[in-house]
């Protein structure tokens, strides 16, 4: 039996090709919706263009809550399928996407009443404020539906269903795309409304994704009416997914928050902070082709995993974390190799400022260098999260980012070379202590303790329908 026969029979790599593939193309489509955004931006200026990175990034930020429910659901499901537990995984999902709706509202409440001392807070420079107040009241006016659809896929990918999720995020492609080029530069005969066609196209497809995911979780029964819990059973339920889900949205506030300080060091240069940012924005876009694919392994490891140690399995748990880990950061490294001739191409593709270009070029040298360090960390993330063990992740990934990242970054760029490349020098560095310290977590401790007993949550309550088989 050859080397590839003897680790197909202890791991499933069909079963992790097959879970990866279709979220790889989830991915590309949203990175292909981020892409667009800046590009369009870039033919207008470099101000719209920065104006939709920090609108970005505080979008990022204000789906931190939405992200931890998606940590919290992912765990609970995949692993009550891997226990067989079919209407415990229905009753977590009613459970969750009711939550996210609520939150999401009162996110957007709160956001809109303090926009303006938020971006005080992140002192963008007074030639953004009206373009990013105005990209960011969209952004609020969204986030209901953007969060049914980040909790909905998670949903459905919990159950091994990444098909839904696919169609949904293609169509929202689609429809961000055709909207950016036609209102935004007035392609294919329709009107050019330029800042506000984007801003447009983005919340329209928003909202026919948010639509298209709660319809798709209604034919999958994954929320039907009567699915939401009685409260006896939330009383139960709700420790388990409260541990996962508050290291978890701890570790999404404070790698947010510190990304939104990344920004704030930036636009605080004492020159070209403007440049700098633009360079950022669209360099992060361009890095988006390696996190693409990382991401559906990180995602795959969390549903492979978590069905595991759901099962019992502590060893099978760990075999698949390994391999996933190790075929992901391999395959994204060659992916990063393949890209490093051609950097400056891909600057001149997202922005004709050439002063924009360099600073693009420069954000790719030292964030491809750490590819492997990025990576592996990230799918490492996502073992955890298949795990229930968040906790690690908010100890590793927030020490990086505010004991090595920011202060560094800020003393490099600042005091040191006085540019944009002291940032991206501790990016670098960060990423590789971050990608060492979850390799010795994985190794040297026992992460796996933290899923759910076979035994929980066992209650002889009111039947609740299945989620159908064949949509999992």
């Amino acid at each position: 039996m050859s080397l590839i026969q003897r680790l197909s029979a202890v791991v499933p790599f069909g079963t992790i090709w097959g879970l990866v593939w279709p979220q790889t193309v989830m991915m590309l489509c949203t990175m292909v919706i981020g892409l667009t955004d800046i590009w369009v931006a870039g033919r207008i200026n470099a101000d719209v263009q920065a104006a939709i990175g920090l609108s970005t990034q505080l979008q990022a930020f204000l789906m931190v809550l939405g992200m931890a429910l998606g940590a919290g659901a992912m765990a609970a499901v995949s692993q009550s399928l891997g226990a067989g537990r079919r209407a415990r995984g229905q009753r977590y999902a009613g459970l969750v996407i009711s939550v996210a709706v609520c939150m999401a509202l009162g996110l957007a409440v709160i956001g809109y009443a303090a926009r303006g001392g938020i971006l005080t807070l992140l002192q963008v420079p007074g030639s953004l404020r009206p373009l990013t107040t105005y990209f960011l009241t969209l952004t609020l006016l969204a986030l209901p539906a953007q969060y049914v659809m980040g909790v909905g896929s998670t949903l459905f990918r919990a159950t091994r269903n990444v098909m839904m999720p696919l169609v949904v995020v293609m169509v929202a492609c689609v429809i961000n795309v055709v909207g950016d080029l036609g209102f935004g530069l007035g392609w294919f005969g329709f009107p050019k409304a330029g800042v506000s066609g984007i801003a447009w196209a983005t919340f329209t497809a928003v909202y026919v994704g948010g639509a298209l995911t709660f319809w798709f979780l209604r034919r999958c029964r994954l929320f039907v009416p009567g699915v939401v819990p009685p409260l006896r059973w939330m009383r139960r339920a709700a420790p388990y997914l409260l541990k996962v889900a508050l290291p978890a949205v701890l570790t999404s506030f404070l790698w947010q928050t510190g990304y939104l300080t990344l920004f704030a060091i930036m636009g605080s240069l004492p020159e070209n902070s403007v440049i700098a940012l633009a360079g950022m924005t669209a360099g992060m876009r361009v890095e988006s082709i390696l996190f693409m694919p990382a991401m559906a392994f990180n995602v795959t490891a969390s549903i492979l995993v978590g069905n595991t140690l759901g099962a019992g399995d502590k060893a099978a748990a760990r075999r698949i974390g390994l391999a996933t880990v190790g075929t992901g950061a391999a395959l994204m490294t060659l992916v990063g190799l393949a890209m490093w001739p051609w950097m400056p191409e891909l600057a001149a593709v997202f922005s004709p400022d050439a002063a924009v270009q360099a600073q693009i070029v420069g954000y790719l040298t030292y964030n491809i260098l750490s590819t492997p360090f990025t990576v592996g960390s990230m799918i490492l993330n996502g073992v955890m999260t298949g795990a229930g063990a968040t906790v690690y992740a908010l100890v590793v990934n927030t020490s990086c980012i505010w004991l090595v990242r920011l202060p560094l970054g800020w003393f490099l760029s600042h005091l040191v070379w006085g540019e944009a490349r002291g940032v991206y020098v501790a990016m670098l560095i960060s990423m590789t202590v971050q990608a060492c310290a979850m390799f010795w977590v994985f190794f040297h401790r026992d992460w796996t303790r933290y899923a759910m007993r076979s035994s929980s949550l066992h209650h002889p309550s009111a039947p609740y329908t299945e989620v159908s088989r064949e949509h999992s």
